[in-house]
């Protein structure tokens, strides 16, 4: 599910890119990333989530994307012009990955699989493409904070089989990950990183 204006409003602002710098950071004190990883971002927005796995991973790859034509635009004007040749951005779904079966060595997700209608196929096909081994980063929110009455007004998210914490947990494991790292508030959201087996 694409974003309205005022999701793009919270996701597109310098405090955002701090956060998601301090999540990096903690990522890092949990998990190693193989040298030369070949990574993917989920949901990449503006591309300032990408230039940040490029500046601490220095990946042997790194793939973006989002569902959104207008965030790839503006992806593609934000990055430096170091990374323009380092970073592949393109347009795309979630739920029909690009890559053949155990292709990728890690998946980061911020605050993505919320918005997915399918998030328990989002889950299965981020699985597929992953190597055994293979990390799945998620930051993700519980519907006590988006569903309450001002964020409905505000946001724009899936109103069906929306996940709770023991619904994503029960899925992580049924898609074959186990979790290394996990900071979870049940009335706001989750951190985790996640292993393929």
């Amino acid at each position: 599910m694409k974003l309205n204006w005022a999701e793009r409003l919270v996701v597109n602002n310098p405090v955002r890119v701090r956060i998601q710098d301090l999540i990096i950071r903690w990522i890092k004190g949990v998990i190693e990333l193989p040298p030369q990883a070949r990574i993917l971002e989920i949901g990449c927005g503006r591309g300032a989530g990408a230039c940040l796995l490029q500046d601490h991973f220095h990946p042997g790859s790194l793939h973006a994307f989002d569902l959104d034509q207008r965030m790839i635009l503006l992806a593609q004007k934000y990055l430096r012009p170091e990374y323009r040749d380092r970073i592949s951005l393109y347009v795309g779904d979630a739920l029909t990955l690009p890559y053949r079966d155990g292709a990728l060595d890690a998946v980061f997700g911020f605050g993505v699989l919320h918005h997915l209608p399918d998030w328990r196929g989002g889950l299965t096909e981020l699985a597929r493409v992953l190597k055994p081994g293979g990390i799945y980063f998620l930051e993700e929110f519980y519907p006590q904070f988006y569903q309450n009455f001002l964020a409905r007004r505000l946001f724009l998210h899936p109103e069906h089989d929306r996940f709770y914490s023991p619904d994503l947990h029960r899925a992580l494991t049924e898609a074959g990950f186990i979790l290394k790292g996990c900071l979870e508030q049940n009335l706001l959201g989750i951190l985790a990183v996640a292993v393929k087996q």
